[in-house]
């Protein structure tokens, strides 16, 4: 991250990494102030855009085109899917994707070339039943800071 390295950047830091899925800067702010950390929305706000900035973190945008955020693995850029109704997140296997902007780069000679690939869908858990005739709720509760970073299963 870049800037300096303040006791509140890096428990926005230590936050992120506890979360399982994608979070608004609103619901860290919750999170942190719920843990008794003093700290601003704007600070956090600005520690998310400099970890983003720096390759700290992959961003999507939900259906109301609010950035979420979590923290990017190790091993580099990656692409989720995300289902419309819990928010639950799965990484799914771009490299088709990364090969082709690499190629467009190439073909276009333009460097730095960065890309935004947002997949969405239903999950099992959320779908309704197909022997069901009308459409069941989302089993779900609403995303709230403290539901969406509940450990989830993802059987495969």
């Amino acid at each position: 991250m870049g800037g300096r390295t303040t006791r509140q950047r890096m428990a926005v830091l230590r936050i992120l990494a506890g979360c399982q899925d994608f979070v608004s800067a609103q619901e860290l702010h919750a999170l942190l102030v719920a843990g008794t950390h003093t700290i601003g929305l704007t600070t956090v706000y600005r520690a998310l855009r400099e970890l983003e900035a720096s390759g700290g973190a992959d961003v999507v945008r939900d259906d109301g085109g609010e950035r979420l955020y979590r923290q990017r693995p190790a091993d580099g850029h990656r692409h989720y899917l995300i289902c419309r109704c819990c928010g639950r997140s799965r990484p799914v296997d771009s490299e088709v994707v990364e090969q082709w902007a690499g190629r467009v780069a190439s073909d276009t000679g333009f460097a730095s070339v960065e890309h935004t690939v947002e997949l969405s869908g239903i999950c099992a858990d959320c779908q309704p039943a197909t022997h069901e005739g009308a459409p069941q709720p989302c089993p779900w509760e609403p995303v709230r800071p403290d539901s969406r970073n509940q450990a989830r299963d993802w059987a495969s």
